[in-house]
C-alpha cells in the first residue's frame, strides 16, 4: 500500500456522511441531556453531577472534532491553532473516559457496599472527584504536550509517529480504566442476580440493570478497545506501516461514536431522565415506580 492510499480512505463519502451523521446525532443528544440534567431535574445527585460532566466532555469533543481531523491533515507545520485543537480533543476523549469510569466505580460502591455508600456517596464528594478527574486529566495532557514539543511536535500528523509520549500516556488513560470498568461492571452484575428477589417486578428491575450495566461496559469496550490496541501495537513494534496509520485513523473515528453512544447509555436508558423529559407520568408508570428502584440507583 503506497503513500497516497493512506490518505484516501478519508475522502470516501461514506466517511463525511459518518462524521457529519456523527456531529449532529452527538451535540443532539448531549446538548438535550446537558440540558435536562442542568434544568429539568429535582435535585442534584451523584449521578446526575458525572452525567452532566460526561455530557459536558463529549459535547467539547464534537465541537473539536472538526478542526481537529482538519489539522490532522497539515503536516506542515506544528501551529499553536493546531496543538489547542489536539488539546481540547484528547482532554475530552480522555475525560469521557475516565468519566465513565468514576460512574462505572460509583455504581460498584452503592450495590456492593450500600452501608459504606451512606458515607462514600455525597454529591459534594462527586463534584470533587470530577474536579479531581479534570485536574489530572489536564496535568497529564500538559505534561505530554511539553514532552511531545521537546520531541519534534504536539499535533499528531507533525510528529508523525516518532515519539513514544503519545503512546504511553494513551494507553495508561486507558487500560487502568478498562481494568476497574470491567472489575466494576462485573462486581455489580453479580451482586445483582445474587440479590433476593421479592417479587416478579423487582426480578425483571434487577434484570434490567444488569442488561444496561453490561451494555455500558460493552460500548466503552467496542468504542475504545479497537484504537488502543491498534496504539499498542504500534508503541510495542515500533509500526510505522501505510496499514497501522490507516488503522488507527478508522478506529480513531469509531472511539468518536461513544459520544453519541454515552448520551443513549446513560442519560435515555435512565428512568429518573425519562420521567424529567416529559410533562406528564402515566398512572401505570407510578403505579410501578417500586419495580425500577434497582434501575434507578444505578442510573
Amino acid at each position: 500500500m503506497n503513500s497516497s492510499n493512506c490518505s484516501s480512505w478519508d475522502a470516501n463519502p461514506v466517511y463525511y456522511t459518518y462524521m457529519g451523521g456523527l456531529l449532529a446525532l452527538g451535540l443532539l443528544l448531549n446538548g438535550l441531556a446537558l440540558w435536562v440534567l442542568c434544568w429539568r431535574l429535582p435535585r442534584w445527585t451523584e449521578t446526575r453531577i458525572y452525567m452532566a460532566n460526561l455530557a459536558v466532555a463529549d459535547l467539547c469533543l464534537l465541537c473539536a472534532l472538526p478542526s481537529f481531523l482538519y489539522f490532522q491533515k497539515q503536516t506542515s507545520k506544528d501551529t499553536p491553532l493546531c496543538q489547542i485543537s489536539q488539546a481540547v480533543y484528547l482532554l475530552n476523549r480522555y475525560m469521557s473516559i475516565s468519566l465513565v469510569t468514576a460512574i462505572a466505580v460509583d455504581r460498584y460502591v452503592a450495590v456492593r457496599h450500600p452501608l459504606r455508600a451512606r458515607r462514600l456517596r455525597s454529591p459534594g464528594r462527586a463534584a470533587a472527584v470530577c474536579t479531581a478527574l479534570w485536574a489530572v486529566v489536564l496535568g497529564s495532557l500538559v505534561l505530554r504536550w511539553f514532552l511531545d514539543v521537546q520531541d519534534g511536535g504536539f499535533c499528531f500528523a507533525v510528529r508523525s509517529g516518532r515519539s513514544t509520549y503519545t503512546g504511553v500516556f494513551s494507553l495508561l488513560g486507558f487500560y487502568l480504566p478498562l481494568a476497574v470498568l470491567v472489575f466494576c461492571s462485573l462486581q455489580v452484575v453479580t451482586a445483582l442476580t445474587q440479590r433476593p428477589e421479592a417479587n416478579p417486578g423487582q426480578a425483571e428491575a434487577t434484570q434490567k440493570a444488569s442488561r444496561m450495566v453490561l451494555a455500558n461496559l460493552a460500548v466503552f469496550v467496542v468504542c475504545f478497545l479497537p484504537f488502543h490496541m491498534v496504539l499498542t501495537m504500534r508503541v510495542a513494534l515500533g509500526l510505522q506501516t501505510c496499514a497501522i496509520k490507516v488503522a488507527m485513523q478508522i478506529t480513531s473515528r469509531l472511539s468518536d461514536a461513544n459520544c453519541c453512544l454515552d448520551a443513549i447509555c446513560y442519560y435515555f436508558m435512565a428512568k429518573e431522565f425519562q420521567e424529567a423529559s416529559v410533562s406528564t407520568t402515566s398512572p401505570r408508570a407510578k403505579a410501578h415506580k417500586s419495580k425500577d428502584s434497582v434501575t434507578m440507583t444505578l442510573t
